[in-house]
């Protein structure tokens, strides 16, 4: 089965082409001659439509090719313009016109120079030829067309499926995507950044050269559709209401991208219905995917696990989270809650600097990870039973393990967190064996203790775990020897790092700067998104912004203006410059966020 999108760059595969019907032998019987409107050759031919009225423009849809013998057409030369006229704006394919029972030599001359005008087709027929067995082979030609189309899409249904059952990634998602479709495929996430690409034999350079100012002037209208200005068709990713990326496949039937733009005069279409379901179903799988890795629950779990995941991803109801917990013996109602989460600052001690035996060691050890975060799951429970401590404790992550403290009182949270902290720095002092000190480096095994805030009930117990984890990864470049990291330690800058590649900050950088990112991809010399930093990170002093920016006064403050207008925003108010900040340091860390990984 063909997959091409399209069979010379500008037409569906559904329908065939003016040039396909003269081709069949009925037409060919008739000895047929173009008179006029070659350019439309390639128009797709939808109908056949008998007629022998002037009026029929009115019953038609478009892309129908009208059948007639010409005898009630009208016998003046401004009819014939007018007929010429009303079946070129209804969009019909072409006219074929029979001769010897009205026009005997050919048709008139005004018709053929009318026709060519407005690039329709125009085909004489030499030869009678009964109708009835031209209609016969297109409406043939069309069902059977029809059918492959339906065959097609059976085949992306049934690929997708495959790939959802398999549990496929994103990568492999849209190589396959691209592979059906013979046109290059992108995933990007909401800040415009490639997560996934195949670009289908084209070259990958030429593809992602500048993609995100690009990507920034690819905005169709809808959740899927078609942008023909730069020929790339777009659907949306995402589920439950969470879109967190865009899915585009390029078209070479339109935009900038094919040799020419019309057809006698007329757009040339939409991307084929095949093309618009198989980016769907792609985004859908991806979609669905993303789901299945995030909430999936291991059978082999323990129940710590279990219960702690579930508290995380809302699987089990809370009142079932704490009634199983009570069963384990820890009682969770009526509790001041605190959830912390314990991880090694280096993920991977080879990869990450380490040197000497460790790196060796994490080198030559396939388990050396898993076993890892299982030695230091075990030294997170045995510092809660030192430090006499209750709550529940397990991998959360491939990195980091997690715990929910169950206190008696808020009074009783910094005594507690300091015993866990000092109870698990002594339990792996003693399970570390000797290494020399190595000066101004990070010991490859060395922990970050990271704490939410506390809370007061269950349903609220997440929001501190989640905390303690964002605190936890952020902690990460912080070279400061903590017993504990709280929230404060991190900053809003190290919180927005942590972000980086969450869905609502994204979202949240693109309402508040994305028409000015969009403006400067349309105007790269301009560059108003450095105007606005300057002006924000001088406490918008606007001469201190003006000299940083090396601008003279007055053109530093056209420029704030104009940025005003296209944000829409008072950049006098204290409370809209905050959030423009704020967006300005999330896009710092958004833009430096590597692409290429799938989204989690």
């Amino acid at each position: 089965m063909s997959w091409d999108g399209v069979t010379d760059g500008s037409v569906s595969p559904v329908f065939p082409t003016v040039r396909e019907v003269l081709a069949l032998d009925p037409v060919c019987h008739g000895a047929p001659r173009l008179v006029a409107g070659d350019a439309g050759l390639d128009a797709p031919v939808r109908w056949v439509h008998v007629a022998e009225v002037p009026d029929i423009a009115t019953l038609l849809g478009g892309g129908e090719l009208v059948l007639t013998t010409g005898i009630g057409l009208p016998a003046d030369d401004a009819g014939l313009r007018a007929f010429i006229g009303d079946l070129a704006d209804v969009g019909v394919s072409g006219l074929v016109v029979e001769l010897g029972r009205r026009y005997v030599s050919g048709v008139p001359r005004v018709m053929a120079a009318a026709a060519e005008r407005r690039g329709l087709p125009l085909v004489e027929l030499r030869r009678a030829t009964p109708f009835v067995r031209i209609t016969e082979a297109v409406h043939a030609l069309i069902v059977d067309a029809q059918l492959t189309e339906l065959r097609a899409t059976e085949e992306i249904h049934q690929r997708f499926t495959e790939l959802s059952v398999e549990g496929a990634g994103p990568a492999e998602v849209v190589r396959q995507a691209a592979e059906l479709a013979g046109c290059p495929v992108v995933l990007e996430n909401l800040s415009r950044q490639v997560l996934a690409y195949d670009p289908a034999g084209e070259s990958a350079e030429l593809l992602l050269d500048g993609w995100e100012q690009h990507s920034r002037r690819i905005r169709p209208a809808g959740r899927t559709a078609y942008d023909a200005d730069s020929g790339w068709l777009v659907t949306t990713v995402g589920a439950r209401g969470q879109d967190w990326g865009r899915l585009l496949l390029r078209w070479p039937g339109g935009g900038d991208l094919a040799a020419g733009t019309t057809l006698g005069g007329r757009p040339t279409g939409t991307p084929p219905t095949r093309l618009t379901i198989l980016v769907e179903r792609a985004a859908s799988t991806l979609a669905l995917g993303r789901l299945i890795r995030r909430d999936a629950e291991g059978l082999e779990r323990q129940i710590h696990r279990t219960l702690l995941t579930a508290l995380l991803d809302h699987s089990r109801p809370v009142d079932e989270v704490a009634l199983r917990a009570r069963a384990l013996g820890v009682t969770l109602e009526r509790r001041h809650l605190v959830g912390v989460v314990v991880r090694h600052r280096l993920d991977d001690p080879a990869a990450e600097g380490a040197t000497g035996e460790s790196a060796v060691a994490a080198e030559s050890a396939p388990e050396a990870g898993p076993a890892r975060l299982r030695d230091l799951a075990e030294a997170v429970g045995q510092a809660l039973r030192e430090a006499k401590l209750t709550g529940l404790t397990s991998a959360v992550d491939d990195q980091a393990v997690g715990a929910l403290l169950a206190l008696p009182d808020p009074a009783a949270e910094e005594r507690a967190l300091t015993a866990f902290a000092a109870a698990l720095r002594r339990i792996r002092l003693d399970a570390a064996p000797a290494r020399p000190a190595v000066s101004g480096a990070v010991p490859p095994d060395a922990v970050i203790v990271a704490a939410g805030s506390g809370v007061g009930g269950l349903r609220e117990a997440r929001r501190s775990l989640i905390e303690a984890r964002q605190i936890a990864d952020a902690a990460r470049r912080d070279r400061r020897d903590l017993p504990i990291f709280r929230l404060p330690h991190v900053g809003l800058a190290g919180l927005l790092h942590l972000l980086r590649d969450e869905p609502r900050v994204q979202t949240f950088v693109e309402r508040e700067l994305g028409a000015l990112l969009a403006h400067d991809a349309r105007h790269p010399r301009e560059q108003l998104l450095g105007t606005l930093r300057a002006y924000l990170e001088q406490g918008r002093n606007k001469s201190a912004a003006a000299a940083a920016a090396h601008l003279s006064r007055p053109a530093f403050y056209e420029r704030l203006a104009r940025i005003a207008r296209i944000l829409d925003v008072d950049l006098d108010s204290v409370e809209a410059c905050l959030s423009l900040h704020v967006a300005l340091l999330a896009l710092g860390r958004v833009s430096k966020s590597v692409a290429g990984p799938e989204p989690t």
